[in-house]
């Protein structure tokens, strides 16, 4: 049974209530005898979206999954879409929900909708950062997780740790 880690970002609408439902849907794919994994939820500065753009709520998700990437992909997608995400031609635009498949085990995969594990996983601290809650040995790039995040000295960009749970 692969883990797959999978990262859930909101800034518009109930922030909160959108992670939590995207949340509940991942459960209702989770395979596997070993519990999801949550990761605490971070209020962070949009990085990489148009000027203007409201605050994300942030957190990392890891369920068991039996099945096939373009599987996950398909569901996650439907995720999004259930919850209101609408195609926007803007690059990073504002959403209520964000749902990334960040790996699925030690899979190595690419094509023109999918790359496992994530490319850009180790340069997001608003994905490193959560993820260490939850799989701070993980390694990525030759890097634990907790290692990653260490080397984004450059990364000043602000995280709160937010009390409420998922």
């Amino acid at each position: 049974m692969r883990r797959a880690g999978i990262a859930l970002g909101s800034n518009l609408g109930d922030r909160l209530l959108n992670l939590r439902e995207a949340l509940l849907r991942l459960r209702s794919l989770h395979a596997g005898d070993e519990a999801p994994r949550v990761a605490a939820v971070y209020q962070t500065e949009p990085r990489f979206c148009p000027p203007g753009s409201p605050d994300f709520l942030n957190t990392v998700v890891e369920i068991g999954f039996a099945e096939d990437p373009l599987d996950l992909l398909a569901a996650t997608q439907q995720i999004e879409r259930d919850l209101g995400r609408v195609p926007s031609p803007l690059r990073n635009a504002p959403r209520v929900i964000d749902v990334d498949i960040l790996y699925l085990g030690d899979l190595r995969f690419a094509n023109e909708s999918l790359v496992l594990p994530h490319p850009r996983i180790g340069e997001r601290r608003f994905v490193l950062q959560p993820l260490a809650d939850i799989r701070p040995d993980l390694r990525i790039d030759g890097r634990t997780v907790d290692e990653a995040l260490l080397a984004l000295v450059d990364d000043e960009s602000p995280l709160e740790r937010l009390d409420e749970a998922l």
